[in-house]
């Protein structure tokens, strides 16, 4: 099974290698995350966390609170440095958001039956029942790669300046993160990937060794100065 949608603002590509697995699944995985565009969006003003933003609302659901407490976690962890609530911008949650959706997305196809799949989210990847290979693009040239690993299962997620410039921001002084030109995670779910890739871009260069540093992750980085470091349990592709 194959499926290419454009959800939450970029491709989600779908690919489940199981055959008894029926088109349902892939159904549900869609509409799962159509709903938290819908709910979940903050450029949506009829959104749960746009309505929560404004005031017109002080109820918090269940799944939102989940979301709001990892934001809050990820700041606290990060000395600020993490923050979706800067000055003179609204409340903007999709820094969890998406690895936390996808992640929820690949539990469904779990309990559908799959066992192999690969589930890509502008990028950022959960796969199960590898091995899968993945690329990490070069923070500079769109065409190149700086490596390629290789996922069993667990998932990826790079945060970079290449595609949206610098659109990361350092919650302890309000301006661009740019110690970092890219860093990649590699963890056992999504929901800490993505995440935890973004929080230690937004530290600059010492968020390498804070994102190192966390259990479960594997990182990947090229600084300012264009340096590569990366762990020493990166899953290299042979």
């Amino acid at each position: 099974m194959r499926r290419v949608e454009h959800v939450m603002g970029f491709p989600v590509s779908l690919r489940v290698d199981d055959a008894e697995v029926p088109e349902e699944a892939a159904d549900a995985v869609f509409a799962w995350l159509r709903e938290v565009d819908a709910r979940f969006s903050p450029f949506r003003s009829d959104s749960e966390v746009a309505r929560l933003d404004r005031g017109d609302t002080t109820r918090v659901s269940a799944q939102l609170r989940e979301v709001l407490d990892l934001c809050e976690e990820y700041r606290l962890a990060t000395g600020g440095a993490f923050d979706v609530r800067l000055p003179g911008r609204g409340l903007d949650p999709c820094a969890v958001v998406k690895g936390w959706s996808v992640q929820r997305a690949a539990g469904l196809l779990r309990a559908a039956g799959a066992r192999r799949f690969c589930l890509n989210a502008g990028g950022d990847v959960v796969a199960a029942g590898g091995p899968w290979r993945v690329g990490v693009r070069h923070p500079e040239h769109a065409g190149r790669l700086c490596t390629a690993l290789e996922l069993v299962d667990g998932a990826v997620a790079t945060s970079a300046r290449y595609e949206r410039g610098d659109h990361i921001v350092d919650g302890r002084t309000g301006r661009p993160a740019t110690g970092l030109l890219s860093l990649t995670v590699v963890a056992p779910t999504l929901t800490e990937a993505d995440t935890v890739a973004t929080a230690a871009f937004a530290m600059g260069a010492e968020g390498i060794a804070w994102a190192a540093a966390r259990e479960g992750c594997e990182v990947f980085a090229v600084d300012a100065e264009r340096r590569v470091l990366r762990t020493a349990g990166l899953p290299v592709a042979g």
